[in-house]
C-alpha cells in the first residue's frame, strides 16, 4: 500500500526566490529548482508540509568497517540536523548488528535494522545499495514514509536540513563537477554502453553520494540503473554507478536539485557561491572528529582557484 499525503501543490513563485542569487545556477532549463541558501523560504514551505502529515525516510548503508568507521558520526549529525520537527524512520543497513551505535534518538525519531548478508557484497558497494534499496521499497518502505533519502555513510550533515529538499525527484549537483565547463563532464561516453549520454548532451552531472524523491521514483532510479547494469555486463561493459544514474537524470530529469552545499567535498576550501555546507563528506584525511561540529577549513587544505569556479548557464 502506497501512502499518499502529497496535498495541494504548492507553487514554486510561493516560496522560491532565484533572484537573491544572481551568482549561481538557479534553475533548469526546465525551471526545476536548485536549492541554494538564500533562495528559498524555509517559513512557507513549513508552512505548506506541516499540514500534511509527513513521514519520512532516510536509507543509510553500512558494512563492515564502513559501520565502525562512519556509522555513529552520520547518524548523531542526522539525528540533529535532517528533517528535525518532522517523523523520520532511519533505515540502517548492515551486515553485522554488534556494529550499530547506541545512540538517544531525538523525538519523532525512530529506527530499523536491514540486515544484509556479506556473502551478497560484490566489488562496488554502490549497486548493493541500489539493490537493497530496491528490494526494501518494495517489500515495505513505499507504505511507510511519503518521501525517501538515500546517502552514503561517509556523510555528516553539518547544518539543517529541512523541507526545501523535499520533492518527487530530488538529486545532488556534484559539488566538484558544477563548477566546470560541461563539455568536461566525465559522463560515460562509449556509444555501446547502457550509462552513454552522447557527445555533446547532458547538462549537470549528479552526485551517487546522495539521492531522493518519492519511494516509487527512488525506486524507478534503482531499477533503471540495475538494469543498465546488467546489459552492459551482458555485453561484456562495465560502468560506475554514478555514470547509471546520470543516464538516468538526463532522460528523467529531476524535480528539484541540491547545490553544492548539500553534499560537499571536505578535502577542499569551499568557493564563495558555497554559503552554508549542509552536508559534507568526511574529509580523507580525518579532520573532522565529532559529528555536527562545523566545518574547519585549515590553510593547509589545497584551496581551488577561485576562477575556475565559473558555472556556465544552462
Amino acid at each position: 500500500m502506497l501512502r499518499d499525503n502529497q496535498g495541494e501543490e504548492l507553487q514554486l513563485s510561493d516560496w522560491f526566490n532565484p533572484r537573491h542569487r544572481p551568482d549561481v545556477v538557479r534553475t533548469t532549463s526546465r525551471l526545476a529548482p536548485v536549492m541554494w541558501e538564500g533562495t528559498f523560504s524555509r517559513q512557507e514551505l513549513e508552512k505548506h508540509f506541516r499540514e500534511q502529515n509527513l513521514t519520512l525516510g532516510l536509507v543509510v548503508l553500512a558494512p563492515g568497517g564502513l559501520a565502525e568507521r562512519y556509522l555513529e558520526l552520520f547518524l548523531r549529525s542526522a539525528n540533529k540536523y535532517f528533517m528535525t520537527g518532522y517523523r523520520v524512520v532511519f533505515y540502517i543497513m548492515v551486515d553485522d548488528l554488534d556494529r550499530l551505535p547506541d545512540l538517544d534518538w531525538g523525538p519523532l525519531r525512530q529506527f530499523r535494522v536491514l540486515p544484509v548478508s556479506e556473502d551478497s557484497w560484490p566489488h562496488d558497494l554502490h549497486f548493493v545499495r541500489l539493490r537493497s534499496l530496491g528490494e526494501q521499497i518494495v517489500q515495505g518502505i513505499r507504505g511507510e514514509v511519503d518521501f525517501l533519502f538515500s546517502l552514503t555513510v561517509t556523510q555528516l550533515f553539518q547544518s539543517a536540513v529541512r523541507v526545501e529538499a523535499l520533492g518527487a525527484s530530488v538529486a545532488p549537483l556534484h559539488a566538484w563537477w558544477y563548477f566546470k565547463n560541461t563539455e568536461g563532464l566525465p559522463y560515460e561516453r562509449r556509444p555501446k554502453s547502457a550509462a552513454c549520454i552522447p557527445l555533446g548532451r547532458g547538462d549537470f552531472y549528479y552526485d551517487s553520494a546522495f539521492a531522493g524523491g518519492t519511494p516509487l521514483r527512488v525506486l524507478d532510479l534503482t531499477g533503471s540503473c540495475l538494469e543498465g547494469v546488467a546489459r552492459d555486463r551482458r555485453n561484456g561493459l562495465n560502468s560506475t554507478y554514478e555514470r547509471y544514474l546520470n543516464k538516468y537524470f538526463f532522460l528523467h530529469k529531476p524535480t528539484r536539485l541540491l547545490s553544492p552545499e548539500y553534499n560537499w567535498d571536505a578535502d577542499h576550501h569551499p568557493p564563495p557561491q558555497v554559503q552554508r555546507v549542509k552536508v559534507a563528506q568526511q574529509a580523507k584525511r580525518g579532520l573532522w572528529a565529532t559529528a555536527g561540529e562545523a566545518p574547519r577549513f585549515p590553510a593547509t587544505w589545497r584551496i581551488l582557484k577561485r576562477p575556475s569556479f565559473q558555472r556556465h548557464q544552462h
